[in-house]
């Protein structure tokens, strides 16, 4: 079920908020049935059959945690089960995963032809099994203690705001708020008009956006210019971030709602001017994820100049695969692996002498290769794309077709630029604190175009929901 789907919208939403707060808030364990319960029905509409796997994810994560808090509390090594719930964790992300990327591998290089049924990705699995890692984690490393009620931690791992694609919420930060949280008609507000922010980079924006990429991805090569491709990466480069920071935007919004506080998981990445920054800026969850679990236990920066090497490509290669079973992403992760090095010890502080210009434009650059190599799983189409992007082949410059571009989506392109800085967010706030009811109005308004381009658009995909 989407976020952006009209079922959501007046029908389940509104359900499960009226049946929220027609219980008084004291009764805190009803409202946490009723959450609970929207929770497995929202994720078990799309494929009920893998309602049973994330189910077997909790109780697993849950049980394991326990045994962990218990050797803990006896005085002994906890390692042992640490290694093994983790190793289980993995072994069914991997299935479930990774199963058809390794048999096809696998025929490719030995020249076989096993044939194998591909199996159907649980939707959400690859964020839900993190959320129980850290988890684990934070219980072996005494940062919280193991939850004893069961039913609470399938809320914390279910919830259906943040449970398909993130941001990727610890349990240490929600831990004190499943049991007691503040549900106020201020607060709602806020997470309604944050959910409406979301709303409005999906469907006005990333869902045109990707519609051009795709319409120009189609292109027969007498059509294909250099520059439409330059405009057909821009328009993917877009419509990622507003598909992505949306869903977070509406995740954030409906956590709140609901009284719960969910970190951050974009700050404007594009306004960035080196990788690094960028990646402290984009997916903000996932990044801290990979830097307390994997970074920093394999010794992080506090090591020698090649194990520090090692230790990025490492988290990279991890971080490439995370996102999806194809080896271009792979190549992705690496990508970004590489250019952090070469940031940190080749060309990083001559980089950070020149205008803040030229290091804004070297960071779009960077984003937009990379961006060739994640939207295009075949590694070859990739290269060739990139190979176009910078005047290989029989390619002209421009041609009738990018004039074509230029001219009716200049406005698209340019009105995705501005959203993606943070100056048309906090002017708006500024003048709705001055101007509230017309504030309202414009969010009212943007429900409803929203809602119009849902009922009468038919390209409304998440981009997210495959990893």
């Amino acid at each position: 079920m989407l976020f952006s789907s009209i079922f959501f919208l007046f029908y389940f939403l509104p359900i499960t908020l009226g049946l929220y707060y027609v219980i008084p808030a004291e009764k805190r364990t009803a409202r946490n049935v009723v959450l609970l319960v929207a929770s497995l029905l929202f994720y078990s509409w799309g494929e009920p059959v893998y309602v049973v796997l994330m189910l077997y994810s909790a109780f697993f994560n849950y049980y394991m945690a326990l045994l962990i808090q218990k050797d803990i509390t006896r005085g002994r090594s906890a390692k042992g089960n640490l290694v093994f719930a983790v190793f289980v964790n993995l072994l069914m992300l991997g299935f479930f995963k990774y199963f058809g990327l390794l048999m096809d591998t696998f025929n490719d290089l030995t020249g076989l032809d096993i044939s194998y049924t591909a199996l159907a990705l649980p939707i959400g699995i690859s964020f839900y099994t993190f959320q129980a890692m850290s988890y684990v984690f934070d219980v072996y490393y005494g940062k919280v203690k193991a939850q004893r009620a069961f039913p609470k931690f399938l809320l914390y791992l279910s919830f259906f705001p943040q449970l398909i694609a993130g941001p990727i919420v610890k349990y240490r930060d929600v831990e004190l708020q499943i049991d007691d949280r503040v549900c106020t008609p201020e607060r709602f507000g806020l997470g309604a008009k944050r959910f409406l922010y979301g709303l409005g980079k999906k469907v006005l924006l990333a869902n045109n956006l990707g519609a051009l990429y795709a319409e120009i991805g189609a292109l027969p090569d007498d059509k294909v210019s250099v520059l439409v491709y330059w405009i057909g990466i821009a328009a993917y480069s877009f419509q990622i971030y507003f598909d992505f920071s949306g869903y977070s935007d509406m995740a954030i919004g409906l956590g709140r709602m609901f009284g719960f506080e969910f970190n951050e998981n974009f700050n404007y990445p594009y306004i960035s001017k080196t990788v690094t920054e960028f990646w402290r800026r984009w997916h903000m969850s996932l990044s801290t994820w990979f830097r307390e679990y994997v970074y920093f236990p394999l010794g992080g920066s506090r090591v020698t100049v090649p194990r520090h090497i090692l230790n990025l490509l490492i988290v990279w290669a991890l971080t490439g695969l995370w996102h999806g079973a194809n080896w271009n992403f792979v190549l992705w992760g690496m990508y970004y692996g590489v250019l952090l090095i070469l940031e940190k010890y080749i060309f990083g502080k001559y980089l950070a002498k020149t205008p803040a210009w030229i290091q804004h434009l070297y960071c779009i650059l960077a984003f937009m290769v990379g961006w060739v190599f994640f939207s295009i799983t075949d590694i070859g189409d990739a290269l060739h794309y990139l190979s176009v992007l910078f005047g290989g082949g029989p390619y002209a410059f421009a041609n009738m077709t990018t004039l074509y571009y230029i001219r009716t989506n200049i406005l698209m392109l340019l009105a995705a630029g501005f959203f993606s800085t943070p100056y048309p967010a906090k002017r708006f706030e500024t003048f709705a604190k001055a101007h509230p009811r017309i504030g309202v109005a414009a969010l009212f308004g943007v429900l409803v175009l929203a809602v119009a381009y849902l009922v009468f658009g038919a390209y409304n995909p998440f981009l997210y929901f495959r990893f």
